[in-house]
């Protein structure tokens, strides 16, 4: 090889890694939910090209409206047990893991799990979709990853989930499309909020999360506010 080839390979030896090094995409993990319908592909990635925010916005499209119903007779035990393995209609369902730590191996890297166990994990990294956050969590400090249902169990009570069967219940609180380990802090501050009442406070990620939520609203057939589907249909302009 001459010098000068030899100048010309590293030069571009040089550009590969500073693009490696600069370059702002997604965490590797993390997925599209327009090519995640089953939810066991990891993360949200955000929707950025005009083809995917214009099926964002057809899928929100579909979505029925009404108000909200009364929140009687809401417990969280209406839905089961917290994060017991006793679901039969989704992905995981009855694998002899808590729902939780199957989130939490799903979405994070550098998983480990208790000694002895297959199941439980005690620490790992995760990038927090809501906020862009890298938090190295660790069991002893467990409410700083909480998992969220995208779609909140008191909001599906107030929008037909009393009618449920339990098996349906069941489902929906434990399918992984409607899970996310996130921010322990960004999931309280959301609380049972639809979209008009609250948003990921990283504005990358709206589209996605919004898309998230119409896929789940759709798959348990549940409507949405006319507040919150304008506000759904205005994130993916």
């Amino acid at each position: 090889m001459s010098t000068k080839d030899a100048v010309a390979v590293l030069a571009g030896a040089i550009v590969i890694v500073s693009f490696i090094g600069t370059a702002k995409t997604p965490p590797a993990t993390a997925a599209s939910p327009l090519g995640n319908i089953s939810g066991t592909l990891p993360g949200l990635a955000p929707l950025t090209s005009p083809d995917d925010r214009r099926e964002a916005r057809g899928l929100i499209k579909r979505l029925r409206v009404k108000g909200f119903g009364p929140n009687a007779g809401y417990q969280r035990t209406r839905y089961g047990g917290n994060w017991a393995d006793d679901a039969t209609g989704v992905p995981y369902a009855r694998n002899g893991c808590r729902t939780r730590d199957d989130l939490l191996a799903r979405d994070g890297r550098n998983v480990t799990y208790r000694k002895g166990s297959s199941c439980e994990v005690v620490s790992m990294e995760l990038t927090d979709p809501y906020t862009g956050r890298l938090i190295h969590w660790h069991k002893d400090n467990a409410d700083e990853v909480q998992v969220d249902h995208v779609v909140p169990l008191n909001y599906g009570w107030r929008m037909g989930a009393p009618r449920w069967s339990m098996t349906k219940r069941l489902d929906f609180a434990n399918d992984p499309l409607n899970l996310l380990p996130v921010d322990g802090e960004a999931n309280e501050h959301k609380d049972a909020s639809g979209p008009s009442g609250w948003l990921p406070p990283r504005r990358g990620i709206r589209c996605a999360y919004v898309t998230r939520f119409a896929q789940v609203a759709l798959k348990y057939d549940v409507p949405v506010t006319p507040a919150d589907k304008k506000t759904m249909l205005a994130q993916c302009r």
